[in-house]
């Protein structure tokens, strides 16, 4: 696979994922909100045999080793929280109780430090992310910082910074695309990743026909059941970015570590809003066609690490479930807490099932 800028280096148009991007930066057509976590995460063994793309899974024993933690993070009481003091990038913080309308800095590196806390107040259908850090994030893939590319790998700079774009592109189809959180399947995202990575394509699919505790498709696509959750509003804020490196066998290694915040009312009606928040460390590999088998415009999936805030807890229905009604979802005290803006450092399994979320 190549990633030229030769228009057929992907199996779908360039002007598709243009067109794409452009109303994703413009805000997403649905969107969800409010905090219960759950996180799960699947780390590949890569193995040294050239010629075959890396699984993302460790491809023996047949059943692939994969760890998971869930994270459930109840609603905690409406910022009775104590807040840590100031944000890296730049956070001014808030006074009073006027939230700063200035937008936060694209993020270039990891924070040292988690958002501060934002003042009091409920979300409303109006302003979906009120008394969230979210507020200050940008809209969509604009959320998203893609770095400067250079020649890395086997591929020059053009090629670099093409699957960046591209890399860019999944995670918006399979996270942003207002189809695909209605539950529609993630057809263009399905179509950037390497098909002869069995395991994985094998995983999509089981997912996507009949989920499970072994095949959740939230794992890697966001997903809604509008039978019970609504967009409120068609805004999905984002903040995180691109990395890349050289990896095996000279492929372009590029990490995505990315928080997505859906604002969500009650499908029924009303005017209830709460906030599912999402953050993924996912890792993919731009093979060489010439030693990998591959196809070009593709890319091989090697790990990926989920916390999910509000999604549900303890049941696969490959939907998000957040809670309404004002009661916070289950959660364990054992389990321990977590905030779920905070980004200073990589999503971990220390938590246990249904821990709580410190805000949402």
């Amino acid at each position: 696979m190549t990633a030229s800028g030769d228009k057929d280096g992907s199996s779908v148009p360039d002007e598709v994922w243009a067109e794409f991007l452009r109303t994703s930066v413009e805000g997403a057509g649905d969107a969800p909100k409010e905090p219960s976590a759950r996180a799960r995460e699947v780390t590949g063994r890569l193995r040294d045999r050239p010629g075959e793309p890396a699984p993302w899974r460790a491809p023996a024993p047949p059943r692939p080793r994969r760890r998971k933690v869930w994270y459930v993070a109840g609603l905690v009481a409406a910022l009775a929280l104590l807040v840590v003091a100031v944000d890296p990038g730049g956070f001014v913080g808030w006074s009073g109780g006027d939230a700063d309308p200035t937008p936060l800095a694209a993020e270039s590196a990891r924070p040292e430090q988690a958002p501060p806390a934002e003042p009091g107040g409920r979300a409303t259908l109006d302003e979906p992310f009120l008394g969230s850090p979210a507020a200050r994030w940008a809209d969509g893939a604009a959320g998203i910082t893609v770095p400067p590319a250079k020649a890395t790998g086997w591929m020059d700079r053009a090629e670099v910074e093409r699957a960046l774009a591209r890399t860019r592109d999944f995670l918006a189809l399979s996270n942003l695309d207002p189809a695909v959180r209605r539950g529609a399947r993630p057809e263009r995202a399905i179509a950037l990743m390497n098909p002869h990575q069995k395991d994985v394509t094998d995983f999509v699919t089981a997912a996507l026909r009949s989920p499970d505790a072994d095949h959740d498709p939230l794992l890697l696509f966001s997903r809604f059941d509008p039978a019970q959750a609504r967009p409120a509003g068609d805004v999905v804020k984002t903040r995180g970015r691109l990395s890349y490196r050289e990896g095996r066998l000279g492929a372009l290694e590029v990490t995505a570590d990315v928080t997505y915040v859906y604002p969500v009312a009650p499908a029924g009606g009303g005017d209830e809003v709460v906030r599912v928040i999402v953050r993924r460390e996912t890792v993919v590999s731009w093979d060489d066609p010439a030693k990998v088998v591959t196809r070009k415009g593709t890319f091989s999936l090697l790990s990926y690490r989920t916390d999910m805030t509000n999604g549900g807890c303890g049941v696969t229905t490959g939907s998000f479930r957040p809670q309404f009604g004002g009661g916070g979802p289950e959660t364990d005290p054992s389990a321990g807490t977590l905030d779920p803006y905070d980004r200073t450092a990589p999503i971990t399994e220390g938590h246990g099932d249904c821990a709580t979320a410190t805000r949402s």
